[in-house]
């Protein structure tokens, strides 16, 4: 059932979205609106905005808006339905009762869960049963205790085809809820078969506590190697990091690693603020959740190939966030789960206490490109150290490294700032070329993926956007315009569906306000609509802007036939005779 208008009132008055986006955002006041980097993609130059009046946001980097509810379902990873309730639940406000039980998708989200922590269970106990023995035999070899194992939730999933089915079956969970949990797959016979067969079992805890997935690992060479859970309602990978849930609580300083073993290798030495990613890719929202829970990262990868890109890759992308970005690096190629082993924990202290920064890593990296014993290796040298640092923002550090280059390439200090200092204008200036056409092409994409129709009929769509904004912010002026503009007259399909919706909230005597129609619509859509709230904004709005819209709306579907007027009806064609007169005067 749908939440009542009052509940929604009460959540809203006790959750501003002031007060609940910055314990996640450091805003800064600009006018009656607010400021701050953006929590959803990285960025140097503060570009997400907050505003109080509407309770809505928007950010102009990455197109990302909505209400307060959006705003917590995308940074906490969660569906409408629980957002509300983390709202609720940070307020004190008492959730309708049956709402969970009535939401579908809620429902099945929360059986995910259940079926995760059960099969947690399930595969820990197998652990220690006689088909177990040769997991916990590796997981021994590995050098871990039983108390890191019980710590983790470590398990074993057996090599039959329906160990773990059968036995959440007799739990009373559904074959259906286990493969949208991804712990059972269907057979191209119909029949439904575990997805996690003769695995070491590595569960994946969020940092609320909830197993929201698994990582299975074989005990021989056979391929894959791991098999993670995919997509599911409680879990996407680009938005956990696995063993936050430990690490959150270590400091404001993370490690981190690219494996499950070597982050379990690394507590039990005693480094409890080490995560991995899930993943190489390094998502942007994997970033920002670093960045929530550190001040500095220290990144330990394999010093092979894949590694270094791996870690170049993070480099690249942590670097928008504003962290301190480490590298480790450990002597002969080793990774912290031999190394520690080899030297003790008191040895790899000392690589993370001496572990580069960022900057001076990639300046390493670039010198073994070149044959800095010849002119040319070195001319080649400069000018890629010189773009490199003419990203750095803070002057006192492209000064330091500027010294340090030119002592390795006994080049002055000020020829090389010179350099930066060029390459950084060329940047700028290309990067001030590309804002407004790059604005225009994000605001486009978000078109095209909410409201396809809008790159049809333009002058129609910007219409309806500035009405429905207008509508949205002033609510009053709905009776007006119904009266004069029938709902299917709106040419775009998003557009025609949400004025429907303002109408019928309207005629219901309901509230009209962006948080009202988070239930309905996606992040996407969120955005869309908070957008078009944001462009209203400040303007002084009346009576005859109101009617102007409509009418050019009524102007633009009595001239949809233009193009091909033979499939207009007489009255269409008499229609669109009158809006030609009428745009001619």
């Amino acid at each position: 059932m749908a939440l009542p208008d009052s509940f929604i009132q009460e959540l809203l008055s006790k959750n501003d979205i002031e007060s609940v986006a910055s314990s996640y955002v450091a805003f800064k006041r600009r006018g009656r609106n607010l400021v701050g980097l953006c929590p959803f993609h990285g960025e140097k130059t503060a570009s997400f905005n907050l505003y109080p009046e509407t309770n809505s946001f928007y950010c102009f980097g990455c197109g990302a808006g909505g209400d307060v509810i959006t705003f917590i379902k995308r940074i906490e990873n969660l569906d409408y339905i629980d957002a509300v309730k983390f709202l609720a639940d940070r307020s004190g406000v008492k959730m309708p009762e049956q709402t969970h039980e009535n939401d579908q998708i809620s429902r099945l989200r929360l059986r995910i869960l259940e079926a995760n922590r059960e099969a947690a269970r399930i595969f820990h106990a197998a652990l220690y049963r006689p088909e177990g023995k040769v997991a916990l035999d590796y997981y021994h070899s590995r050098g871990y205790t039983d108390a890191t194992i019980k710590h983790f939730g470590l398990g074993f999933a057996p090599a039959e085809w329906d160990y773990l089915l059968k036995a959440l079956r007799q739990k009373g969970f559904k074959d259906d809820e286990l493969i949208a949990a991804f712990l059972a797959a269907r057979g191209r016979n119909g029949g439904t078969y575990d997805v996690f067969r003769n695995r070491v079992m590595i569960p994946i805890i969020d940092i609320r506590g909830n197993v929201v997935g698994f990582g299975g690992r074989v005990l021989d060479d056979s391929k894959p190697k791991y098999i993670n859970t995919e997509s599911t309602l409680a879990f996407s990978k680009s938005r956990n990091l696995f063993a936050l849930n430990f690490a959150k609580n270590a400091g404001r300083e993370l490690n981190l690693c690219e494996g499950y073993m070597d982050v379990i290798a690394m507590h039990q030495a005693g480094f409890t603020n080490t995560v991995a990613a899930l993943g190489t890719s390094f998502p942007e929202e994997q970033m920002q959740l670093i960045a929530r829970y550190a001040d500095r990262i220290n990144l330990i990868f394999d010093a092979d190939g894949a590694g270094q890109k791996a870690t170049r890759r993070a480099i690249d992308n942590l670097r928008k966030t504003g962290l301190d970005v480490r590298v480790v690096t450990i002597p002969n190629g080793k990774d912290p789960d031999e190394f520690i082993k080899n030297n003790g924990a008191a040895a790899f202290k000392l690589l993370l206490d001496r572990a580069a920064n960022a900057v001076e890593h990639r300046l390493l990296e670039l010198g073994k490109n070149h044959n800095l014993q010849t002119s040319e290796g070195k001319l080649a040298y400069y000018h890629e150290a010189a773009k490199l640092l003419a990203v750095l923002d803070s002057p006192v550090e492209r000064d330091l490294y500027a010294g340090r280059l030119s002592e390795i390439l006994s080049v002055s200090k000020e020829a090389i700032l010179q350099e930066i200092d060029s390459v950084r204008q060329k940047k700028q200036r290309q990067e001030i070329k590309q804002q407004l056409p790059n604005l225009i092409r994000q605001e486009k994409r978000e078109m095209q993926s909410v409201n396809p129709d809008a790159v049809k009929f333009e002058r129609a769509a910007a219409a309806e956007e500035s009405l429905l904004g207008t509508l949205i912010l002033h609510p009053d002026y709905i009776r007006q315009v119904r009266a004069t503009l029938p709902a299917e007259q709106m040419m775009t399909e998003f557009n025609r569906g949400l004025y429907q919706r303002l109408l019928d909230r309207d005629r219901q005597g309901l509230l009209v306000e962006l948080a009202f129609l988070a239930a309905d619509y996606d992040e996407a859509g969120m955005a869309y609509i908070a957008r078009m709230v944001r462009d209203v904004g400040d303007r002084i709005v009346n009576p005859e802007e109101v009617a102007r819209c409509a009418a050019v709306i009524r102007e633009e579907y009595a001239l949809r036939h233009m193009n091909d007027p033979s499939s207009a009806s007489d009255e269409d064609i008499q229609a669109m005779m009158e809006a030609l007169r009428k745009r001619k005067q």
